[in-house]
């Protein structure tokens, strides 16, 4: 079998539609067109497709006789940026944001290359029956950037409805990784995350007369100084964490000292013990620096966390990314293999590990998708090519097509005829 043969001549029809979803973006939760190319994709390959699964989720269940159950997962949303590539498929999509603002849209994030693997993957694997046994769930899934979409397809009965998989796996692109070349690692490789809302509460007053107030906004300054030294003086130097407080909003004049202050904190973490130090130090923190300013403790500030504000690291399971390893090695060679760094970035795909009853075997794996003309400006003078979120984000979308495709394909096929023991 010449599996990149069976992927080339799929390259081009490929390649369009990944144009076609790059020019045409939509927002999370509005992924309604998007959904419904992939459902029909999929459907042409004569795959079953059930729609609006949380939301516009979409989920593709190829059957083919007994075996392991496999998940493949796409992110299908993009982003509330203004295209600024000058590539002719560039996007000039403009949308209302849930806010109710009109802003420019972009599949900033690679969800566009992702799909268009996504659905090599299901092309190439229909083709390819007599290599493999059992199913195969191909989960589109909407609404990744604001980490909600997988939580939503997964109260929606994702596992009930259609069984738990043995594994599953997924690719997001990497701008600091060559175009044809593929990176994993084993163990923790995105970071865990919450997200909080601190509103530190005040005594108003004339910004001639403090010592009549309580002023939230000293304290807000007090607390952000603290909260600093958690990563810096509380954790291990070796422990990777990241906290930031990256929104503060308070007060309306300069002479007018406010009776609230609201500040937004982003934190990263790779364990739950690292997570619950970092919680516990920001109620701490918040708590003694109100008691040290003498403030009344019917007014210290309020820490509010939503459900949908926190997802676990992201962990590849040993054995699946070991195949994931072979795959590429074996398809693409050696030189296309990468170890792939850490990163405090996360991802909702996490969730599917651990939202079963049974933990399940996950490996995300990262396509790069820079130029070897700019890796070189990178590596030789550290010129950074545009990365995720960047209006100039473009990926080289032939060689990075073709090597996600071949590796998610030649996985799905190892793990299949692997002698080792089931995952």
């Amino acid at each position: 079998m010449d599996l990149r043969k069976i992927v080339l001549s799929e390259l081009n029809s490929l390649v369009e539609l990944y144009k076609h979803l790059h020019a045409n973006p939509e927002l999370s939760g509005q992924e309604k067109e998007t959904s419904c190319v992939l459902a029909d994709q999929l459907e042409n390959c004569e795959i079953d497709v059930t729609r609006n699964i949380g939301g516009f989720g979409i989920v593709g269940t190829l059957e083919n006789g007994d075996g392991p159950t496999v998940m493949i997962r796409t992110d299908m949303d993009a982003l509330p940026v203004t295209e600024n590539s000058g590539a002719e498929y560039a996007s000039i999509v403009q949308a209302v944001d849930g806010s109710g603002n009109s802003v420019g849209v972009m599949h900033a994030c690679g969800h566009d290359l992702h799909m268009a693997a996504f659905v090599g993957t299901a092309k190439t694997l229909s083709k390819l029956k007599d290599s493999w046994s059992g199913r195969i769930l191909f989960v589109g899934q909407p609404a990744e950037e604001p980490m909600s979409g997988a939580r939503a397809m997964i109260d929606d009965g994702l596992f009930q409805k259609f069984g738990r998989p043995d594994y599953c796996i997924g690719t997001h692109v990497r701008p600091k990784v060559k175009a044809g070349t593929i990176a994993v690692r084993p163990g923790p490789v995105m970071a865990g995350v919450f997200q909080l809302k601190i509103l530190v509460r005040g005594i108003g007053g004339h910004g001639s007369a403090p010592h009549e107030t309580r002023d939230p906004v000293v304290l807000a300054a007090r607390i952000i100084s603290s909260i600093q030294t958690i990563v810096s003086r509380e954790l291990n130097p070796l422990t990777p964490a990241v906290v930031t407080i990256g929104s503060i909003h308070g007060g309306t004049r300069s002479n007018i000292i406010p009776e609230k202050v609201v500040m937004e904190l982003t934190a990263r973490f790779f364990d739950s013990e690292t997570r619950d130090h970092i919680l516990r130090s920001i109620k701490r923190i918040c708590r003694n620096e109100a008691l040290t300013m003498d403030f009344p403790e019917n007014i210290f500030p309020v820490i509010t966390m939503e459900k949908d504000d926190e997802l676990p690291a992201t962990i590849n399971d040993n054995d699946l990314s070991a195949i994931v390893k072979d795959a590429v090695e074996e398809h693409l060679g050696k030189d296309h293999f990468v170890e792939a760094d850490m990163v405090m970035g996360s991802e909702d795909f996490a969730l599917y590990r651990t939202s079963a009853s049974i933990e399940i075997p996950c490996c995300m794996f990262f396509t790069g998708v820079t130029s070897s003309s700019d890796m070189e400006l990178y590596e030789t003078q550290s010129i950074n090519p545009p990365n995720l979120h960047n209006s100039g984000f473009l990926p080289q979308y032939e060689e990075s097509i073709l090597a996600a495709v071949i590796t998610m394909t030649a996985t799905v096929l190892n793990y299949q005829t692997s002698s080792k023991p089931r995952l």
